[in-house]
């Protein structure tokens, strides 16, 4: 197989290094000529991913931001022709798929949206890790979901990253989605870690501390492009997080112990009831 990666950052570094150890040839791009180099350098990409090439890789990973796929593909896409699988890894897939799917249709390639749920708060190809999928979910957003052959094919293209669950969802449902499990964790731990408490934390905090406050280190350009182009459904989270907080704050700020025990009791049968015991 012959991968292609746009991007050798965590993400599309972590795929170039699962599909090379996996036996396979991977071409690989980066807008920064270091990043390129060393890939080059380490073996894992065996050559530049160019306009001349891109046509005979059997998938190709755009993993970049989500208008910086646009343009690539876009500058890609006479090029492409009708042999690859082209999928885009951005963490929004409203905006990408809106201007992707009439893109691939047009010039004849096959393009699906796409978005590995895994990573780590570093960034950059030294970070990257041939195992940083395995057992992840994937999410898939098809052209069409009665294509049976193509979600196969997406399966086997795909399983050098040994993904634990492939999901097949639509951009909006997907959107809707990532505004609760992944940006709004985001947004409440980048909250969070700003109290003035924090600085003196050491000594005091155990594992609590520590799963509210890791993604606070996040890559701030990529996570605000991302919630922006996220923000109808991030500000409803928003909202009804901040609605149930003050909930907690009124019922303390009252001394009402009733009212605070049933608020904390209806969140952890919540919790109880999406996830069990």
């Amino acid at each position: 197989m012959i991968a292609g990666i746009v991007g050798l950052g965590l993400i599309g570094g972590s795929f170039a290094k699962a599909y090379h150890e996996a036996g396979h040839t991977v071409l690989g791009f980066d807008a920064d000529r270091s990043t390129m180099d060393f890939a080059r350098l380490s073996g894992t990409v065996a050559d530049e991913l160019t306009e001349e090439n891109i046509s005979t890789c059997d998938i190709v990973l755009v993993c970049i931001y989500p208008a910086a796929a646009v343009e690539f593909l876009r500058y890609a896409a006479p090029h492409i022709g009708p042999h690859p699988v082209v999928i885009d890894c951005c963490g929004t897939k409203r905006f990408v798929c809106e201007q992707l799917f009439p893109l691939a249709q047009k010039y004849g390639f096959t393009y699906l949206g796409g978005h590995p749920m895994a990573g780590t708060h570093n960034s950059g190809f030294k970070y990257a890790r041939a195992n940083l999928y395995k057992g992840a979910p994937m999410v898939i957003v098809p052209p069409d979901f009665d294509d049976i052959l193509l979600l196969d094919k997406v399966k086997t293209l795909l399983a050098p990253a040994q993904f634990g669950r492939i999901s097949v969802t639509t951009a909006e449902k997907h959107d809707e989605m990532i505004a609760f499990t992944s940006q709004m964790a985001h947004v409440v731990s980048n909250a969070y870690i700003k109290s003035p408490t924090a600085g003196s934390h050491k000594g005091f905090s155990a594992g609590s501390y520590k799963d509210l406050t890791r993604v606070a280190w996040l890559n701030p350009r990529m996570w605000a492009e991302l919630f922006l182009e996220n923000k109808d459904c991030l500000l409803s989270e928003l909202d009804f997080f901040m609605a149930s907080l003050q909930q907690y704050r009124d019922a303390m700020a009252s001394d009402d112990l009733d009212g605070l025990i049933a608020l904390l009791d209806e969140g952890r049968r919540r919790k109880e009831e999406v996830d069990g015991r």
